[in-house]
């Protein structure tokens, strides 16, 4: 099966890597020749999706299926028109896209399930959360306690030409499951947690049983499936909750590939949440059912000296990247490393048997980086308010 994928950066990497752990033959095509997910893939092209769709539709026409990896939505809908054009699957639903790109919209649906929902400004008090309503990732995002903070934050979304969403700031591990859909049914799949810098971006997924208790790691499986269903959903999301002492509360979905979560899923169950929307969207047997092993997945950069772990933002300047094994005795890592390289960036996956397995092999990374580099700093940051 060959697998086409639109767009090079974060999610496109993530693609790719999974594709060719499913043994797919992968294309990646973005209007960057340099783009990261090109040195991942089997083959690359440049075109501008959305202002060169000609060229794309050539590119993808021996093409299986086509996966968007990015989220622009001009390029999205002339992706989407290629697809058709080109009697290609298209491994993505725009409008549960759609739907998710507001979070003013996704909240209101989720409420109408009875889904918990962080509560809502002004009723929440400080400290608070703003967000822009139609922005991926921590993207404008800002914890605030005061009322200066607020209007900062509010500035900040103005500034971006989007709606601001105000809500609680709730505290608690941050968690994510994924869910594939075929338009009338979903299943969710497995549950991570997602472990943030200090700005609050995503810098390790950890994939591991007990991450919630069973009875609340159940209940936010069916939040994730009746959500999936009552909005259509005819291919991947992903929903993200925050686990407080107080239950779980639902913070977004996010219908398109993730960037983290299905790695990490991945390398600890051997579950390929990409192989599993391929089958589906082709109509073939999906429904894989995977161990109860454990993972690590976490992004590092190395520069001046200090060895530190950064979100995926930082992450993302790494320049053809290729998947290494063994790497400093990790597992696998995703990495532009090279022998006298002065800055160099690294994504590694840990698996094992037990947390402290997995644990034992990061503390083990670290320290074979560290020296052989000649790093003298191990930095590891975290928001200021968890």
């Amino acid at each position: 099966m060959k697998i086409g994928i639109a767009g090079g950066a974060l999610q496109g990497m993530e693609a790719a890597f999974l594709s060719g752990k499913a043994g797919f033959e992968t294309l990646v095509v973005d209007r960057r020749a340099d783009a990261p997910a090109s040195s991942l893939a089997d083959h690359c092209g440049t075109a501008d999706i959305a202002r060169d769709p000609a060229a794309a539709a050539r590119l993808f026409s021996d093409c299986d299926a086509v996966i968007p990896a990015l989220e622009e939505m001009d390029a999205l809908e002339s992706l989407a028109r290629i697809a058709a054009e080109i009697e290609k699957p298209l491994l993505f639903d725009m409008d549960a896209y759609r739907i998710s790109c507001s979070k003013a919209e996704s909240n209101r649906i989720m409420g109408g399930l009875g889904v918990p929902l962080p509560r809502p400004w002004p009723e929440c008090g400080f400290p608070a959360i703003v967000k822009p309503s139609s922005q991926s990732g921590s993207v404008g995002v800002s914890a605030v306690e005061s009322a200066e903070e607020m209007a900062r934050a509010l500035k900040r979304v103005e500034e971006l030409g989007d709606e601001p969403v105000v809500q609680e700031f709730v505290s608690g591990k941050s968690v994510s499951i994924e869910v594939i859909g075929n338009g009338s049914s979903a299943r969710p799949y497995v549950t991570t947690e997602v472990i943030l810098d200090g700005g609050y971006d995503c810098k390790r997924v950890a994939c591991e049983p007990g991450i919630l208790g069973a009875e609340e790691n159940a209940a936010f499986a069916e939040m994730g499936r009746s959500v999936a269903e009552a909005i259509g959903l005819r291919a991947l999301m992903d929903v993200e909750a925050i686990a407080t002492p107080k239950g779980l509360r639902v913070l977004e979905i996010d219908a398109r590939i993730p960037s983290q979560t299905p790695a990490a899923v991945e390398a600890a169950t051997g579950i390929n949440l990409m192989e599993e929307l391929a089958l589906s969207a082709l109509g073939k047997a999906a429904g894989a059912r995977g161990g109860p092993g454990c993972s690590s997945y976490e992004h590092y950069v190395a520069d001046c000296g200090r060895l530190a772990t950064c979100g995926e933002k930082k992450f993302a300047h790494v320049s053809r990247p290729r998947v290494e094994e063994r790497f400093f005795g990790a597992d696998v890592a995703i990495t532009d490393y090279a022998p006298g390289k002065s800055v160099w960036r690294a994504t590694v996956i840990n698996s094992g048997r037990t947390p402290a397995e997995v644990l034992e092999k990061r503390k083990r990374f670290i320290g074979a980086a560290m020296s052989e580099c000649d790093l003298e700093e191990y930095w590891d940051a975290s928001p200021r308010m968890v």
